[in-house]
C-alpha cells in the first residue's frame, strides 16, 4: 500500500488515536517530537482526518473517525515508512498480525479508546485550562470524555476532590448557568458543582 501521507503525517494521526484525546500543538512537537507542517496539516483537515482548531492562541488537533478509521487501516496494511531498517519491518509484520487477530473478533476499536478515565479528565482539563487552577465549566469537559457515562465521571471527579489537588464549585452567578450546566452539573449532598480547578500534578 504506498504511503498516502509522509511519516509525520501518519505520525501525528497515529498518535493521537493512541492519545485518544485533543493535543495541542505544542505538546506535540515537545512531548512527541512528531513536528506538523503547515501543508501536512491543512491536507490532513481538507481529507476530513483532523480537525485543528485554535484555543488560547494554540493550534489543537483532534483525531477523526474518519482519521480513526484510516489509522486502523494504515497500520493493517501500511507497513512500515520507507527507508526503515529490519528490525523495524519486523516490528511491522509483527504488529499488522497483532492487528489482525482483534479486529478479526472486533477488539480492535476497542484496544485503541481504552483510557484511565481520571487520567483523561486532567488532559481535558489541562487542554481548556490557560492557567493552572483556572475554573472551568464541567459543561465543556464532560462532552470530550469520549462518551463517558456521567455517574462514572462524577464517581471519578469525587474520587479526584479527596485527593485535595482538584477542586469543584457551583457558580455564583445562578443567571448565567445554561441548560447544559445543569446537566452537567456534580450534585454532593445538596448543592449542585459546575466548576471545577486542578492544580499542577
Amino acid at each position: 500500500m504506498p504511503e498516502k501521507y509522509g511519516p509525520s503525517a501518519r505520525a501525528a494521526l497515529l498518535r493521537l488515536m493512541l492519545e485518544n484525546r485533543a493535543i495541542p500543538n505544542p505538546e506535540l512537537v515537545a512531548e512527541f517530537k512528531i513536528r506538523l507542517e503547515p501543508k501536512e496539516r491543512e491536507r490532513l483537515n481538507s481529507d476530513g482526518l483532523l480537525e485543528t482548531s485554535k484555543v488560547a492562541r494554540r493550534l489543537v488537533h483532534e483525531i477523526t473517525a474518519k482519521g480513526r478509521d484510516w489509522c486502523r487501516s494504515d497500520l493493517r496494511g501500511g507497513g512500515s515508512p520507507t527507508r526503515s531498517g529490519p528490525l523495524a519491518r519486523v516490528h511491522a509484520d509483527i504488529l499488522q498480525l497483532v492487528l489482525r487477530f482483534l479486529d478479526e473478533r472486533g477488539l480492535l476499536a476497542e484496544a485503541f479508546s481504552a483510557r484511565d478515565l481520571e487520567s483523561l479528565i486532567r488532559s481535558v482539563y489541562e487542554e481548556l485550562a490557560e492557567e493552572p487552577q483556572d475554573w472551568i465549566r464541567l459543561a465543556r469537559i464532560r462532552p470530550r470524555l469520549n462518551g463517558a457515562d456521567k455517574g462514572e465521571v462524577d464517581e471519578t471527579l469525587v474520587k479526584m476532590m479527596k485527593t485535595g489537588t482538584v477542586h469543584l464549585a457551583p457558580e455564583s452567578n445562578t443567571k448565567v448557568l445554561t441548560a447544559d450546566d445543569h446537566a452537567a452539573a456534580l450534585r454532593v449532598g445538596s448543592e449542585d458543582l459546575h466548576l471545577v480547578a486542578m492544580e499542577e500534578s
